[in-house]
């Protein structure tokens, strides 16, 4: 065998080695190749989508998480306006009570002076009797004077 021939005939194992390859080897090389790329490009596409999906999911929570802080916040405000109200309304009530309190005093201590004056009255009265009877050095009845008495207690 000369180099040629053997030359040659590599060259037709070597084609026929190639057409099998390309007829039955090579297509679903390909094909896997593309359903590959496919699925490459589909995780991509996918990707982006999340990606947009978070974006999205993200100003969402940021717009509840802002409305959430209003909201807190106005509770606070509602909150410290009702405890000034019921701060007021308490004051308002102790006012009161207290009015009451210092009107009620001022009513007893009037009733006392009414009280006392009253006494002062009838020791006044009993010491004029006494006075009266050291003077005329002689009983006086109380029971038969009353009119007396009660004469000298209104004129005192």
């Amino acid at each position: 065998m000369s180099i040629t021939g053997t030359l040659i005939i590599q060259m037709i194992v070597f084609l026929i080695l190639v057409g099998f390859t390309m007829k039955y080897v090579w297509p679903p090389i390909a094909k896997a190749l593309d359903d590959r790329a496919a699925k490459i490009a589909e995780g991509l596409a996918a990707a982006d989508k999340a990606k947009s999906e978070l974006s999205a999911a993200n100003k969402r929570v940021e717009v509840e998480l802002g409305q959430a802080r209003n909201e807190s916040a106005q509770r606070v405000a509602d909150a410290e306006r009702r405890a000034q109200a019921i701060i007021e309304e308490a004051k308002a009530r102790g006012e009161e009570e207290r009015k009451k309190i210092v009107a009620a005093a001022q009513a007893e201590a009037e009733q006392q002076t009414i009280k006392a004056r009253e006494s002062l009255r009838e020791q006044v009265a009993a010491l004029a009797v006494k006075g009266a009877e050291q003077i005329l050095r002689k009983e006086v009845n109380p029971a038969v004077h009353a009119d007396l008495l009660s004469r000298l207690q209104t004129e005192l």
